[in-house]
């Protein structure tokens, strides 16, 4: 047991980089098997919970295509759950030097069981679709979290030192804010339409086509957010924080416009099922993106040098 504790990591290594990246990996892999389950209409391929039948764990012959989508996506659970294992041992370790990688890496633990609880819960209602909606708010903030992890993972503990402008830095938490409340909308949005899960699950009854406009509306606030950021962004200096959230806001840029277009496309064009669950993969990548900016706002060790001997020189000049 000595030996197995000796051989888990004390700082950060490839493996644990590893750990978080299939963390966020998996979390938005989820999210797209999920969307595969409601849009073959497999919202019930697996009538029960948390078996697939009365007499079975897993999907039978008999259960056809729907069952073998479902139970897939429960498999799927199995995974994320053994790499949360797996991040957790990577972290445990530096528990007292890095806090913030334990503490991250125990919460995205127990979301999965929380997420798949909740996933049961929308099989023995029947696809209710404030509870299938609740399902993928909570997989948007597990992919937040995720991301949050890999980037102290990849970057370093937190510090107080802000490297980004007071503009800037209030700009992208609000920006964070009407991207929730734009998938909130999207939520509801899908529980208006014609991809139930399954051809008996209720719909919320709220005006489908009302919805597409207010989902819409915070989403071009959204996008505005993140132009006025990419601009600041690119104006700031190049440190490595900079380098950083330059990077972060053009992917953010450019997944924004890609999630825009294609809204608008599967808005005209009948809500085609592929289209859909494009649109919610790329929601989790623009959460992950939006979260890895926000942090990136915050100086790193890296960059705290850099920027001490730029104080120093100043100071030295003011003196003569």
């Amino acid at each position: 047991m000595r030996n197995l504790w000796m051989w888990l990591p004390d700082r950060v290594l490839g493996r644990v980089r590893f750990f978080a990246w299939a963390s966020l990996v998996s979390q938005i892999l989820i999210i797209g098997t999920g969307g595969a389950v409601r849009l073959t209409g497999s919202g019930l391929g697996c009538p029960t919970w948390p078996r697939c039948t009365e007499d079975s764990f897993v999907s039978t012959p008999e259960m056809g295509f729907h069952g073998i989508i479902e139970f897939g996506n429960r498999l799927l659970t199995f995974l994320l759950i053994i790499i949360a294992i797996g991040m957790f041992l990577m972290v445990v370790r530096m528990r007292s030097e890095r806090p913030e990688l334990f503490r991250l890496s125990v919460a995205l633990g127990l979301g999965i069981p929380a997420q798949a609880v909740l996933g049961g819960i929308t099989v023995l209602t029947d696809l209710n679709p404030y509870v299938v909606g609740l399902h993928y708010l909570l997989s948007a903030v597990l992919v937040g979290l995720a991301a949050w992890l890999l980037y102290r993972v990849r970057v370093g503990p937190a510090s107080r030192i802000r490297s980004a402008g007071g503009l800037l830095a209030g700009i992208l938490p609000a920006a964070l804010a009407v991207l929730g409340v734009s998938i909130v909308l999207g939520t509801l949005t899908t529980g208006s339409g014609p991809h139930a899960g399954d051809g008996g699950a209720a719909r919320n009854n709220l005006d489908s086509e009302l919805l597409q406009h207010l989902h819409s509306w915070p989403s071009y606030v959204f996008f505005t957010l993140t132009v006025v950021a990419t601009v600041l962004a690119f104006r700031g200096g190049h440190s490595p924080a900079d380098t950083r959230l330059k990077r972060t806001m053009s992917g953010l840029t450019v997944m924004t416009l890609v999630q825009i277009g294609v809204g608008l496309y599967q808005a005209r064009n009948g809500l085609p099922e592929l289209a859909v669950g494009i649109h919610m993969v790329v929601a989790a990548v623009v959460v992950a993106l939006n979260v890895t900016a926000l942090f990136s706002t915050r100086e790193d060790p890296e960059s705290v040098p850099t920027m001490d001997r730029h104080r120093q020189r100043e100071t030295a000049a003011s003196g003569r």
